[in-house]
Order: C-alpha cells, then sequence, then structure tokens
C-alpha cells in the first residue's frame, strides 16, 4: 500500500529523520512509539505531506507522491488524519463538520453527505450529538467526532497523531474504543500513541523510534516481550517509582498523600484513582504494620508501569516472618486493600519482611 525508501526530514541544520525505509501493507495497524522527540510525529506528517521530507520516496498504489508531477491532493485524500487537538470548526454543527470534506472535496450530494455523516456518527456512539457545536462536547466527544469527519471521507488508511494525549485520563478509553472497532473492522492504521498497553493489545506491527529512524520493527510481542535492541528493552520496561520512608511515630500520613498524588498525577491519573492507591498505603501502614510495630521503620516504594498500567506498592520492614493474612485484627484493613488489589503477596528473606501489592 504504502512504500517509502529512503526519507529523510530536516529543519535547518537539526536532522531529525534520516533515511528511513519502510513498507506499510493493507489491513496493518502500525503503533509508532518512542521517547518524546524522537520524529514520531514528524515521519507521520510526512507520510502525507504536512511535512515535505528533505529526500526519499513516499509510494502510494505505485505513485511517488514527492514526484514533481504527482497528484498530491488526490494521494492525499486517500490518507485520513486524526491529530491531538480536534481541528473542529467551531461554528459549524457537528454533522456539517462532517459533511464539509465530501461535498467540497469528494462532490458527493448533500443529503447523501449528511446520511452518511450520521451513519460515522453512529459507529462512534455520537449520533444524538449531531446537531451540536463542538464547544457543547467533551474533549473525549470532540476527538471522537474528529475521527467521524476523516472516515467520512473513506480514506485507505488513518493516520493518528497521538490522539488522547489532549484528553483528561477519564476520556482515554472512549476514544481507544473507537481505534479498537476500527482495527477489528481491517481499518488500515498508523497510531502515534504514548499508550503503550493500548499499543499492544490494538497493533499488528510496532515501530520503535530512535535515532532519527525506525530503531526496531516487530510485532507487538516481539517489540514489548522481546525487545533485540537496547534502548528498545529500556524504553519498554520503563518505571516510574518514588520511595518514602515511614518511621514509627514519625510517620506523617499527610505528607506521604501529598507524595503520592504528586506522583500519580504525572502519570495522568483520576483523582480516583489516586484516592484508591492512598487509601491502599493508609491501611497498609498505618492500620496494620505501625498499629503492630509502632517502632518500626517501614520502606514504602510506589511503581508505575508504562506497559501493564499498574500500580505496584512495596513495603518492606525488618522481623520475623510476618504473617500478615492472619492476624484477626487486620481483617478490616485487609478487606479494603483486596478491594483494590489485583494481588497480594508477603515473603520474608535475609531478616526482611516484603509485602508486595498490585492495583
Amino acid at each position: 500500500m504504502i512504500t517509502i525508501n529512503g526519507l529523510s526530514k530536516s529543519f535547518g541544520p537539526l536532522q531529525v529523520l534520516e533515511n528511513i525505509s519502510t513498507e506499510i501493507k493493507e489491513g496493518e495497524v502500525i503503533s509508532i512509539i518512542g521517547p518524546s522527540g524522537c520524529g514520531k510525529s514528524t515521519f507521520l506528517r510526512c507520510i502525507n505531506l504536512l511535512e515535505t521530507p528533505t529526500s526519499g520516496e513516499i509510494v502510494i498504489d505505485g505513485q511517488n507522491i514527492l514526484a514533481k508531477n504527482a497528484d498530491v491532493s488526490g494521494l492525499r485524500q486517500k490518507m485520513g488524519m486524526v491529530f491531538q487537538s480536534f481541528n473542529l470548526f467551531s461554528h459549524l454543527m457537528i454533522i456539517e463538520n462532517l459533511m464539509l470534506g465530501p461535498v467540497n472535496l469528494l462532490k458527493v450530494p448533500r443529503q447523501q453527505a449528511y446520511d452518511e455523516g450520521l451513519a460515522y456518527l453512529e459507529m462512534v456512539g455520537l449520533r444524538s450529538k449531531a446537531l451540536a457545536f463542538p464547544d457543547e462536547l467533551s474533549g473525549g466527544q470532540k476527538q471522537r467526532a474528529a475521527i467521524a469527519r476523516t472516515l467520512a471521507m473513506k480514506p485507505e488508511i488513518v493516520l493518528f497523531d497521538e490522539p488522547t494525549s489532549a484528553l483528561d485520563p477519564t476520556m482515554v478509553s472512549e476514544v481507544l474504543g473507537v481505534i479498537r472497532k476500527l482495527a477489528s473492522s481491517g481499518m488500515t492504521m498508523m497510531i502515534v500513541t504514548h499508550e503503550m498497553k493500548f499499543a499492544r493489545d490494538v497493533s499488528s506491527r510496532v515501530f520503535y523510534m530512535d535515532e532519527k529512524g525506525i530503531y526496531e520493527d516487530g510485532s507487538p510481542a516481539e517489540i514489548f516481550d522481546h525487545p533485540q535492541k537496547a534502548k528498545t528493552r529500556a524504553f519498554i520496561r520503563k518505571i516510574s517509582s518514588f520511595e518514602y520512608i515511614a518511621a514509627g511515630s514519625g510517620f506523617d500520613l499527610y505528607e506521604l498523600n501529598a507524595k503520592i498524588e504528586t506522583f500519580l498525577k504525572k502519570q495522568m491519573f483520576t483523582d480516583r484513582q489516586i484516592m484508591n492507591v492512598q487509601l491502599v498505603c493508609e491501611e497498609l501502614i498505618l492500620a496494620i504494620l505501625l498499629r503492630e510495630f509502632p517502632k518500626a521503620t517501614v520502606a514504602l516504594l510506589v511503581e508505575y508501569s508504562d506497559l501493564s498500567g499498574e500500580v505496584t506498592i512495596q513495603v518492606s520492614f525488618d522481623g520475623d516472618t510476618y504473617e500478615l493474612e492472619k492476624a484477626a485484627e487486620n481483617e478490616l484493613s485487609l478487606a479494603i486493600i483486596h478491594n483494590y488489589a489485583k494481588s497480594l503477596t508477603v515473603t520474608h528473606e535475609a531478616g526482611r519482611n516484603t509485602v508486595k501489592i498490585i492495583i
């Protein structure tokens, strides 16, 4: 479908992409991941000529769109683009936003464009918002409307440039749900994303970009489970964490809760998710461990994994083997913890107990 040969892009003296060659086949869902600033969005924008490559070839259906005599407008219509910032026309109703391209560019009759627009809005769960204006929609609804607008042009491939990065975390899932639906329908897609779990689940292929190009290319299992190159391994296994020492009577619950909130907000957690983690830490440290061992020094480690989307709470303290689950006094606190925990394990090694909870 698309063949890319020796694609390079520079902004003045700054080389962003260098000698990229790859092929995108019909029906593939390709997620593009990598550190910020590595050229992911520039690569996507070069494919549909929103950025003009410095050199190389982009061949679509046998035509090099960088050739002087290429029908760029016609070839570009085969590629839909969904941006971070929706780009809906605020003075037009949602259905009018969808009709604009088909009527003016594809010369579709207005009634046909209207009917088809309603069908695409139905597909993304927004038929009831057809006559609303963009300012009346939430961020997630605006992005779903932008996806419907792109589909109304009947593209052969859809390019998504970080479609959830401008959204509140509570709205991310509704947009990802629509993209999953498109993927299952066989739509050819390229998606720049920071959502690792989503990339793993929805993709048929993953590009990890670094060093001005496609640093590693493979199936989700190859990239996420068995990356071959050092930088890919380091990125995939990236875990954010912070440590805290709760020292007996000097333990400050308010300070701990503030640190948890600051840490998880950087990971784009909702207030409710943050409160759940705070509650588990409070029950484990204050209601169980420091109640039973008031002079203990408890080391807390909170970790967040981009790949799994899980939070791990780990506390460790010195002492004999501790049987957390057997103490009757812990029953209520454990019930609260188990309500939020996917797993809870207790180990003892070299005179030190470790309690590990995954949320």
